[in-house]
């Protein structure tokens, strides 16, 4: 009977494990989602990049890249590869981040976003979102259309 109980709480456990890494899932753009929402979504996604799985918050960064953007960081792997090289490596696993709204239009929506690194040092980065005007599945989806070159603003030591 003991051996049976002790089964029985294993196979719940790894039910449990198994399950909720199974609904982790990538968040699809939807027209629901507002720009600071898509924004928020990636730098979150990238704070927490290996959770649930290594390279998760990439993934969802790449999820909200406009197609247009797409075509000149992509595929994927490309993409993981820039995002992990010298010039944006700051925001994998950052510790913290601020979002100011810089202009305000129909279709585009610009921020100022301030991260502060794994190495305590503050970048500040031009984010641009776009309304995706063509039919189809993004149809009227705020995604990224760009994200400048880092600027260093000093360390917070």
């Amino acid at each position: 009977m003991y051996l049976l109980k002790n089964k029985i709480v294993v196979y719940l456990f790894l039910s449990l494990l198994f399950h909720s890494v199974s609904n982790a899932e990538i968040i699809k753009p939807k027209n629901t989602i507002k720009p600071l929402e898509v924004v928020e979504i990636q730098l979150n996604g990238l704070k927490n990049n290996n959770k649930p799985y290594e390279d998760f918050g990439i993934e969802q960064t790449w999820e909200f890249a406009h197609p247009n953007n797409k075509k000149y960081t992509g595929p994927l792997e490309k993409f993981k590869s820039m995002l992990k090289s010298e010039m944006y490596v700051m925001l994998i696993n950052h510790i913290e981040y601020k979002i100011d709204i810089v202009s305000i239009s129909e279709k585009t929506m610009s921020y100022k976003v301030t991260v502060l690194d794994d190495k305590k040092k503050y970048y500040e980065f031009d984010w641009i979102v776009q309304k995706y005007d063509k039919s189809g599945p993004l149809e009227n989806c705020w995604l990224t259309t760009g994200v400048s070159q880092p600027l260093l603003l000093g360390s917070s030591i």
